[in-house]
This record gives C-alpha cells, structure tokens and sequence, in this order.
C-alpha cells in the first residue's frame, strides 16, 4: 500500500489584518487590507505534505457555518482526504485573527471553536488504517490529551510520530516517549526542555545544538530546533547539524513553520533518511511561502521550489534518520 501522511490536527478560517505596526495596548491602528482563508496548523501541515507530493488523510473538525465550507474545500482542492473531518453540530469554525505587519511578522489570536471539540474517537477512527511505513503528523492546537492519544495509537499500530510541539506546551502530557521526531522553534525549544528536564547541561539559552542534543536525549527522539533567520539545527544521535536558511524578503511570515513541517513530513513518508536534504528543502518551500500573503494559499508546490532551493547552503553535517521501533 502506499505510504499516507495523517495529519491530526487544528483547522481554522484566517482573518488576515495588514497594518502598519502591531498597536500597542490602548492603541488603535487601521489595517490597509482584509483577507479571509483557510488555516490552521493541522490544515497548513497538510496542504503541505500534499503540495509537496504526499498521499494526505486529514483528521480533525469544523463548525456548521461558511468557514467550514471554506475550509474543507480548500483542503480539498489541494488534494488532502477530508473524509474523517467531522462536521461538529452547533459550534463555530476554529477562528484565528493574523496581524501582519510591514516587514512580514505576525500576532495570532485563536478561537478553538470546532478544534475543541476532536475526540479520542475521531482519532482512532481517522488512523484505523495507519500502520508501518505510515507517518502520523500532530500538533498542539486540538486537545492535548487527544493529542497524546493519537501519538500512542499511532505508535502502536507502527507508524512514524512527528510532533510539531506548537503552540510551546504548558505541561509535558504530550511529549511522551511515543515520539519519533520533534519539531519546534527556539521559543518552543525552551519550554520543551524546561518541561523535561533538559535544560542542565547545555551552554545556556543561546546553545540552541546543546539544548537540542539534551532534548533528544530525554525523549530518545530526533529534535528539529528551527531559528529562522540561522537555520535549523538537528540531531540524530550524538552528532547536531546546522541547516542554514534561505535568505529572501518576507512580505507574511503565517504559515512558514507549517510549510517547514510538512515539506518535512512528505520527505520522511518518501522514505527520505538524510535529514540534511530533507531540511534544506522544508526552508526552501517555507522560504517561498513568506514571499506570499495568507495560511494555505501561500503554501507552494513541490515544483515551485527548485530555484529556491538552489540557493540553500549546505549544511555542516549530514544527519541519517533511523526512527524507533
């Protein structure tokens, strides 16, 4: 059977705001342009994996309203299976309102709305099918204990576990030894590692290769630590690699890290083991995402981003990925 990306994870409509500057508190600012999308980390992580060329099973929920036509289509149209999205009965689609400033960075407000209400059941439901060979691609914006669930489930019918650990965990329920590879920025690096115990031993919060290589260690699994403009750094074992990032001019930076992930998720699930490579392309495709405006519909296809990827530097090491059993 082919191998399939399941993507358990959060959905929302964007409200996109333009505006000069964030305001500061007390302070109003009128915003130049208004776009409505689809959105949310589970929706973008899978639009991506599919863009990038992945078979894509999406499993997670929407409110009865417009948003949630406007979502499901936009999944859809991309090519992601929808068909273990549920449609929650009187709720609303998960709502985020994105701020983007001049210069491309972001301020996000969530509403779970439909995202609050994904169960145990769904999940079981939706990774029924899963099994070796399959990747199991999770976040934090659905119920942690659902979250930590599926993870378990997943790892017991023999499929890959990526957590991205994004929004950063406010408890360690979900970083559990379930997990094959781990994902996350420097801010999501340092509550992971305070959560587990990780931080003695490293140079300090700037040792981003030390932090990760200390947080590996405690969950025994690959950590991804991305730092934007640096790169990202890996580990696989003992030995940190640094991925330097791809340097372009960011008009809206929504999106980057889902693109990162599931470029990341459709490399693995190809049977992609040089970490190197596959990382280099995941900032590749997110560094053409922050050239566009909005969630999924700035996410590019695979063959969008081989003149971007030219330009990628190499890596101070090569990484092989040799997931648990």
């Amino acid at each position: 059977m082919p191998t399939t990306v399941f993507v358990v994870g959060s959905l929302n409509a964007d409200q996109l705001l333009e505006v000069p500057a964030f305001p500061a508190a007390g302070e109003t600012v009128l915003a130049s342009d208004v776009l409505i999308t689809a959105g949310g980390k589970g929706g973008n992580q899978a639009v991506a994996a599919a863009r990038a060329g992945a078979a894509v099973v999406m499993i997670g929920a929407l409110g009865d309203d417009a948003h949630g036509v406007l979502v499901r289509g936009a999944l859809t149209e991309s090519g992601v299976d929808t068909g273990w999205v549920r449609t929650a009965d009187g709720t609303h689609t998960g709502t985020a309102v994105v701020a983007v400033e001049a210069g491309g960075e972001n301020r996000i407000i969530v509403a779970s709305g439909a995202n609050a209400r994904l169960t145990r059941q769904d999940v079981e439901a939706g990774l029924a099918g899963a099994g070796p060979g399959d990747l199991v691609l999770l976040q934090l914006e659905t119920p942690v204990a659902v979250v930590a669930h599926a993870a378990r489930f997943a790892k017991e019918r023999g499929a890959t576990v990526v957590l991205n650990a994004a929004p950063a965990p406010a408890d360690s329920g979900c970083l559990t030894t379930d997990i094959d590879v781990l994902v996350v920025n420097q801010v999501e690096m340092r509550a992971v590692a305070e959560l587990v115990g990780a931080g003695a031993g490293t140079g300090g919060p700037g040792d981003v290769a030390g932090t990760v290589l200390a947080t590996s260690r405690t969950l025994n699994c690959v950590v991804v630590c991305t730092t934007g403009a640096d790169g990202a750094y890996v580990n696989v074992g003992d030995r940190v690699a640094h991925i330097p990032a791809v340097q372009v001019t960011a008009v809206d930076t929504t999106a980057a890290g889902d693109t990162y992930t599931g470029y990341l998720a459709a490399a693995l699930a190809r049977g992609e083991t040089d970490l190197t490579a596959a990382l280099t392309t995941a900032s590749a495709a997110a560094a053409v995402t922050v050239t566009r405006r909005g969630a999924m519909a700035s996410i590019p296809y695979a063959h969008e981003i081989g003149p971007v990827a030219a330009h990628a530097g190499p890596g101070t090491d090569s990484t092989q990925l040799t997931t648990k059993g």
